[in-house]
């Protein structure tokens, strides 16, 4: 099918900070609790190696993702690893509930937009469920940015523009129902627009079915490569793996030696 780029409440500016912040939470939990990214593990490892620094520059971080499961991970090949949570809107909260989860795992405060990362943030660039978010002219600028400031980058998609990801979407909501009350930072605002006046359910599952039909493809994600000023600089890998039920589509990109 056709990608299709409507609307995400999570994009909006007028969107409540608390709102957004309380989806990202839902995402970052689930992602940690399932183990999400196991299967890209070494696709990661591939990019730290690459990076010559032990450093990861998380962008649009949300709530942090699976970084909490995936640092745990990553840091009985890589020791001295370090990870920086941005976003656009930062989630300051979950940034620092997850950095006291793990001490080499810091944040910054301010807004960091993707397609013009501050220079002195060097290491593997990586995007969890983020790519989606922006339309095709604002990707290609993602990843110019990465080859303009010798950046690998790795970006990643826990869903795919396809009828079994978007039904697996309309499930979403009843995740969150069942999960909410043990996502962590404990927030009574959580609870009310959860159960009493249920937003966050309904953005969730309008969200999650946009982000499906806003997936770029491997052949899309070839195509915006394919039109990179200086590509030939970076080595491309474009692909999916299976993760359980779903799928996980990826886009690694490290600067030849």
């Amino acid at each position: 099918m056709a990608r299709i780029h409507l609307f995400e409440f999570g994009d909006l500016k007028w969107f409540p900070s608390f709102l957004r912040n309380y989806c990202t939470d839902f995402l970052q939990f689930l992602s940690n609790k399932t183990k999400l990214y196991q299967p890209v593990i070494s696709i990661l490892e591939k990019g730290v190696e690459n990076s010559n620094t032990n450093q990861i520059i998380d962008l649009c971080s949300g709530g942090g993702g699976g970084l909490l499961w995936i640092n745990s991970e990553l840091k009985k090949k890589f020791p001295d690893l370090k990870i920086i949570l941005t976003d656009y809107y930062p989630n300051i909260s979950a940034f620092k509930y997850t950095t006291k989860q793990a001490d080499n795992i810091q944040y910054i405060q301010e807004s960091v937009n993707a397609k013009n990362v501050p220079k002195q943030l060097k290491g593997l660039r990586t995007q969890f469920l983020s790519l989606h978010h922006f339309q095709p002219e604002e990707a290609k600028l993602i990843l110019q940015n990465a080859i303009d400031t010798d950046s690998p980058i790795a970006i990643f998609e826990a869903q795919e523009r396809s009828l079994p990801s978007i039904l697996a979407m309309l499930f979403s909501p009843i995740s969150l129902l069942l999960i909410t009350p043990f996502i962590r930072p404990f927030k009574i605002g959580r609870i009310i627009f959860t159960y009493l006046i249920p937003i966050i359910p309904l953005v969730v599952l309008w969200d999650g079915l946009v982000s499906s039909l806003r997936t770029y493809s491997v052949k899309e994600m070839n195509e915006l490569v394919s039109i990179l000023e200086e590509k030939d600089k970076f080595k491309w890998e474009i692909n999916k793996v299976r993760s359980g039920p779903g799928i996980i589509l990826y886009l690694l990109g490290t600067k030849k030696q």
